[in-house]
């Protein structure tokens, strides 16, 4: 069973409003078993909202359509899928009363304009809008469906969970999918590849593998259609069991865990704490770190030390460390992350000094140049990173392989 997704809106096609509808309609779409065939963004006109809709809904089981369904004269999608589906505008008082129910809950006056839509397509079953004025509408017609939706994300989102995704099941045969995400780093994505290329040929024709790289990592996600979700899931367990061995060494995580939830638990786990002295990323890593519930039985403070006096007055870097070797330099990281444990009594300190650019680099230390350091009262590891030129993802993969290397150093204690 496939779904075609269709946006329709000019502020899409000119980048001023950025299509999430459509990677959340194929996550959750696909999550219920539907192969997502092709996803297209058009203009609000006539001409280009018929020859998609003929197409995609010759092609696919479901076509989902978003955008156009509000009160203004721009807004034109109902009246083209009326034409399209050889129907008319009839007055619904479903549409009608949420209409009315909507705007008095939010002391909002019913005007002219939004009277315009209680009226509604006479073949189309209506999809209530619990958070909006525009109801969604249902065409079916020879086991093919088109649904048409509001294109503000949260009523977009409302009305699938309630309506259309349940809709959806009962109407269609659906497989299950089982999806299964192993985040690996510290190894590029065509080294991976290499690695387990020959566990990769011999996968079974009902696993899919594919790579997802992101700033600084890939993640591996296996998916598996089954006639059920128990052995859609052993299958899976089944390839990771002989995948594992392989690159166990590189796996930071699975599923939607982010570095720092994986951090933070270890850090429960062992009783631990965390400071983090902080020059190129400004207390992003501090930010990572306190985004989750509960972080502060394990994150304690930070230090940002962006100028030089900083460095030298709260972490006691020494000076002739910064003029010998700069303060870009594993010397001065290693004096932040030792200091700043000891100045707010943490198990683990953190530190960061990089270029994070677009300027201030050298033909020694170019922009992208970053040396992070972990320290504990036994160690203190300090690697030096060379990463791009574009100054957030250098702030992003700089926070990332600090709380990796955070997570390196906790595991080879507990190990030891």
């Amino acid at each position: 069973m496939n779904v075609a997704l269709l946006s329709i809106g000019d502020e899409l096609l000119i980048g001023k409003t950025v299509n999430t509808n459509a990677s959340w309609l194929g996550e959750h779409l696909s999550a219920i078993g539907f192969d997502i065939s092709c996803v297209e963004t058009i203009s609000d006109n006539r001409e280009s909202i018929v020859n998609s809709l003929a197409r995609l809904s010759a092609e696919s089981n479901v076509v989902i359509v978003t955008g156009g369904l509000g009160p203004t004269n721009d807004d034109i999608t109902k009246l083209v899928l009326c034409e399209f589906f050889q129907t008319e505008l009839v007055f619904n008082q479903q549409a009608y009363e949420g209409m009315v129910r909507y705007a008095t809950a939010r002391n909002q006056e019913v005007n002219a304009q939004n009277l315009t839509q209680a009226q509604f397509p006479k073949s189309a079953r209506l999809v209530p809008n619990p958070c909006g004025t525009a109801s969604g509408m249902w065409f079916e017609k020879d086991q093919h469906v088109v649904v048409s939706l509001p294109g503000v994300p949260s009523e977009m989102k409302r009305m699938m969970e309630e309506s259309v995704i349940p809709w959806l099941r009962s109407m269609f045969d659906l497989p299950a999918i089982v999806h299964r995400h192993i985040n690996v780093a510290d190894i590029a994505e065509s080294k991976l590849a290499e690695i387990i290329a020959d566990w990769e040929s011999a996968l079974p024709s009902q696993v899919h593998l594919a790579y997802l790289p992101a700033a600084g990592v890939v993640k591996l996600r296996l998916s598996c259609k089954a006639e059920n979700e128990q052995l859609a899931r052993a299958i899976i367990a089944e390839q990771e069991e002989k995948l594992m061995p392989q690159i166990s060494q590189y796996v930071w995580g699975y599923d939607d865990e982010t570095i720092e939830e994986v951090v933070g638990n270890l850090l429960l786990s062992q009783g631990a704490t965390v400071a983090t002295a902080e020059s190129c990323t400004g207390g992003t890593i501090s930010a990572k770190l306190t985004r989750i519930s509960g972080s502060s039985a394990y994150y304690w403070g930070s230090v940002i030390s962006y100028d030089n006096s900083v460095k030298i007055n709260e972490l006691q870097v020494a000076p002739s460390d910064i003029e010998n070797y700069g303060v870009v330099s594993e010397a001065v990281v290693r004096t932040m992350a030792s200091q700043v444990r000891k100045k707010i009594g943490t198990t683990y300190g953190v530190a960061t000094s990089g270029i994070a650019g677009p300027t201030g680099g050298s033909a020694e230390k170019p922009v992208g140049t970053v040396w992070i350091a972990v320290a504990s009262d036994k160690n203190v590891v300090a690697k030096r990173f060379q990463f791009g030129t574009e100054r957030e993802h250098n702030v992003e993969k700089a926070a990332f392989s600090a709380l990796r290397m955070l997570q390196l150093l906790i595991l080879q204690e507990q190990n030891n």
